[in-house]
């Protein structure tokens, strides 16, 4: 009488941060093009959003717009993201599923660090009825951001699904954040320009602080794959 044969059985697929990576890689090995334009683009974005930063800062301060302030700021946080993600893939990092999942989190607890400020300093405006003056440096910081950012956006998210990198996908979220942001003081100032309502800009910070609240948590959970 023959043995019964033995039936192979296929582990359970468990849900994974990157795309499934393996122990000694995410796959970005064999994308080394790939990761130098993630690196380029990270790059020019910390070297646009130091500027945009320090001149919005100014510009929001001047005029008294909290939605300024808070997305002069955010492009300070933006920053900090792009130099995570610049982290993310130099040297051997680049070949690490730890150093994803690091930099993933990293990224997630930078929209943490904006939410705060921008809905405190928003309800303090509501509550004080401050008023938001026109600044034309704002608007042409502003606008600018509005032109470029959704295009390094378009261009990160892109290449983070060649990359299975959630970090870079957060990263290029984080660009449209600031565009979005950029629009909503945009809106702000021409609202409060052509009829006198303060009450816009706080208003749309606090949207602003929400959505980043719920980026952040995005970003952290990452996506499930297998």
């Amino acid at each position: 009488m023959t043995a019964p044969a033995t039936r192979k059985t296929t582990p359970p697929l468990e849900p994974c941060g990157n795309a499934c990576s393996t122990e000694t890689g995410t796959g970005v090995g064999t994308h080394k093009p790939t990761v130098r334009n993630v690196l380029m683009l990270s790059v020019l974005s910390l070297v646009w959003m130091t500027a945009e930063g320090g001149l919005g800062l100014y510009a929001g301060l001047s005029a008294h717009s909290v939605a300024l302030v808070g997305w002069a700021l955010g492009s300070v946080i933006e920053g900090l993201a792009s130099s995570i993600v610049i982290w993310r893939f130099t040297g051997a990092r680049r070949l690490s599923k730890t150093s994803e999942r690091r930099a993933q989190r990293a990224v997630a607890l930078s929209f943490w660090l904006l939410a705060p400020y921008i809905a405190v300093e928003a309800v303090q405006d509501l509550l004080d009825g401050s008023q938001v003056q026109t600044t034309v440096l704002g608007i042409v910081v502003a606008g600018s951001s509005l032109l470029i950012m959704p295009a390094f956006g378009v261009a990160k998210t892109r290449l983070a699904r060649h990359l299975d990198s959630d970090a870079t996908a957060a990263e290029g979220t984080q660009n449209f954040l600031c565009a979005a942001q950029a629009a909503a003081v945009l809106i702000g100032l021409a609202v409060h320009t052509a009829t006198g309502v303060s009450w816009v800009d706080p208003v749309i910070a606090l949207a602003l602080a929400l959505w980043a609240i719920r980026e952040g948590l995005d970003a952290w959970r990452g996506k499930e794959c297998c």
